[in-house]
């Protein structure tokens, strides 16, 4: 029994009741005030933040990061784990590039621009062509673009070969090994397995099915791979050799002598590449830098030469127009992007979820303010439903009186081509990917690795096809028959689409179809594209075919941003990755690598749709390499 007056004891209560008080309402504020501070940092991150002022005579810096893209598809939460980390971009959009350097060619406070690509990972051709035109129109503003790398590969010196003056560490290397397309091949580990990969395809090109079928590739598939690759890589050796005033055919030189050239310098890659005419200087970070800033000066805060960073120049000059520009009705070019894989519904990060893409195509359709269309490109293929839905999209824009107009980049085959063949006008470069115009299907059995477990299936039916179509059983003759004939009337619409939108003969089309895959140099020769172009010459002529006046029109892009801050937390806490980290680093970078490369996820993705119906094309080239790095 307690010896405390009652009087005490209430008064204890109260204390202790009154800092318990305190304390949950201190934690609630801490709450809602980090919140607070989360949703700003989300802002932050996906903005930039308040727009930097340009000072005069300034170096411009063109520093991408990640991967080259037309719309920016990463998971929010990897975007927001970057900025808080401090770490370079997952992804950088092409556009931004181009756009910083059209506004700095006639701004007088950009003196130079400087290039740095040691963080740029993938890259198409005709992305870095792009890249190159804008760099082009930069430089004829009499400014100098400056590149520097630690070593280059591929992809970094096809950029870096188009500006004035290129520089490398003098440790640095420059290796090209030429373009390649390889992939693997599961038909003994499949026979090992069981597993049972029915395929229904058309066309003795359509290469896609190979890997479930044979252990190599068939000669049809080398041969036609061998052509459009020799296409790019020509169109490799011609940029690099015009633009560095070299024989042309260097690279096949440079290639084949490596080995030799380099036993003779000792082992002195970067000295080869000096002697070859790669690359002007060998010199430093720190000697690039005092190099630089004897045309713009020093920035003794940051021990660099002074500079602006492209992402805060374009923000801006955005503002600047902003204050000053106005629109009327009728104004915008919508960009629209088909960017990754193909597949039904909305799609996850880096697929082009058909659903999506029609729903942008129709709010464009809707929108009074957008008078056309541009239909950017840079897809394999994927799901014939989806592909399917997304030229409707086109369909209904021209109905409505809105031309449509496709602008192909790195690759445009199969459904990237079923998309676009209703359109207006095509336009691609002659290093772009395209046709492969041809479809299969896909249907995977389990019934013999699961007897192998002592697991068997059985059962009753009202008709012979009821449970037909189940993984655990063996598909009858019947149910084959059935496939197939959907296979061949999807790919007669196939045949028939593009021979109505490229008005040509359906025999034709037959002819150059059947899954083949070709270059944008012989795909213009086939009447599969109308020009050559970039995005830029695609939004001029959607813009001629509107009716809108130069300078009266603006590209707008057209993505379907999340609705709200829940929505961006959904996206951020639902991410999910494969988690490698257990692995040494060395092998941990390279499964990682080998994962991306999409071999083992795309046939895994194929084994799981329910039409089990795809117009997909494994043509990607590896651009890069990856040794000396």
């Amino acid at each position: 029994m307690s010896d405390k007056p009652p009087q005490q004891k209430s008064l204890i209560r109260r204390i202790f009741g009154g800092l318990w008080s305190l304390i949950v309402n201190l934690y609630r504020a801490v709450v809602i005030v980090g919140f607070c501070v989360f949703l700003y940092a989300l802002y932050m991150a996906f903005t930039g933040g308040p727009a930097k002022h340009v000072d005069s005579n300034i170096a411009l810096v063109l520093w991408p990061s990640g991967a080259l893209v037309d719309q920016l598809d990463s998971d929010p939460g990897q975007r927001l784990i970057e900025q808080f980390n401090g770490e370079p971009p997952s992804q950088t959009r092409l556009t931004d590039l181009t756009d910083a350097l059209e506004a700095a060619a006639t701004d007088e406070r950009i003196s130079v621009a400087v290039l740095k690509l040691d963080n740029l990972t993938s890259a198409s051709m005709p992305q870095l062509e792009e890249l190159g035109a804008a760099m082009k129109k930069f430089r004829a503003s009499n400014k100098p673009i400056y590149a520097y790398g630690p070593s280059y590969d591929q992809i970094g010196y096809f950029a870096a070969a188009q500006a004035d003056d290129v520089s490398m560490d003098p440790f640095g290397s420059i290796l090209l090994e030429g373009l390649g397309s390889y992939q693997n091949y599961f038909k003994e580990g499949l026979d090992k397995l069981g597993v049972t990969i029915n395929v229904f395809r058309v066309g003795e090109y359509k290469s896609a099915v190979e890997p479930f079928l044979r252990n190599d590739m068939s000669e049809e598939a080398k041969s036609a791979s061998m052509e459009w690759l020799s296409d790019l890589w020509k169109s490799y050796d011609d940029t690099v050799s015009a633009n560095r005033k070299l024989d042309p055919g260097f690279a096949n030189r440079y290639v084949a002598s490596f080995s030799k050239e380099l036993a003779a310098h000792q082992g002195d890659a970067a000295k080869l590449a000096l002697d070859a005419g790669l690359v002007n200087h060998l010199e430093t970070l720190a000697e690039f830098r005092k190099r630089v800033a004897e045309k713009v000066g020093d920035d003794d805060d940051n021990g660099s030469f002074r500079q602006i960073h492209f992402h805060d120049y374009l923000s801006a000059v955005h503002r600047e127009k902003r204050q000053h520009e106005v629109h009327g009705d009728n104004s915008e070019v919508a960009m629209i992007a088909v960017q990754g894989e193909i597949v039904d519904g909305i799609g996850q990060a880096g697929q082009a979820g058909g659903d999506a893409i029609f729903d942008l195509l129709d709010q464009a359709r809707r929108d009074d303010h957008v008078a056309a269309v541009v239909l950017r490109v840079d897809s394999p293929g994927g799901s014939v439903w989806a592909s399917e839905q997304i030229r409707r999209g086109v369909q209904e824009l021209r109905a409505d009186g809105k031309p449509v107009v496709v602008s192909m980049s790195g690759v445009a085959a199969s459904g990237g081509y079923w998309v676009s063949m209703a359109s207006d006008r095509i336009f691609a470069h002659e290093s772009t990917i395209t046709g492969s115009i041809g479809i299969f299907g896909l249907i995977p059995t389990l019934d013999k690795p699961l007897e192998k477990l002592g697991i068997h299936t059985d059962g009753v039916g009202t008709t012979p096809l009821a449970g037909a179509f189940r993984m655990d059983r063996p598909l009858s003759d019947d149910v084959k028959a059935i496939v197939q004939s959907q296979i061949d009337h999807g790919y007669r619409q196939f045949v028939e689409g593009v021979a109505a939108g490229r008005k040509l003969d359906v025999k034709r089309v037959d002819e150059i179809a059947r899954g083949r895959v070709w270059s944008g140099h012989d795909a213009k020769d086939l009447g599969l594209i109308d020009e050559f172009g970039g995005l830029e010459q695609a939004a001029d002529s959607a813009a001629k075919l509107a009716g809108l006046s130069d300078g009266q029109w603006r590209l707008e892009p057209f993505e379907n941003a999340p609705s709200g801050p829940l929505s961006i937390l959904t996206q951020f806490f639902g991410s999910a990755q494969i988690n490698l980290n257990w692995l040494p680093n060395g092998v941990n970078s390279r499964m990682q690598q080998w994962l991306k490369q999409g071999d083992v996820n795309r046939a895994l993705s194929l084994m799981t749709d329910r039409r089990a119906m795809y117009a997909l094309c494994f043509c990607e080239p590896t651009l890069s390499s990856s040794a000396l790095h």
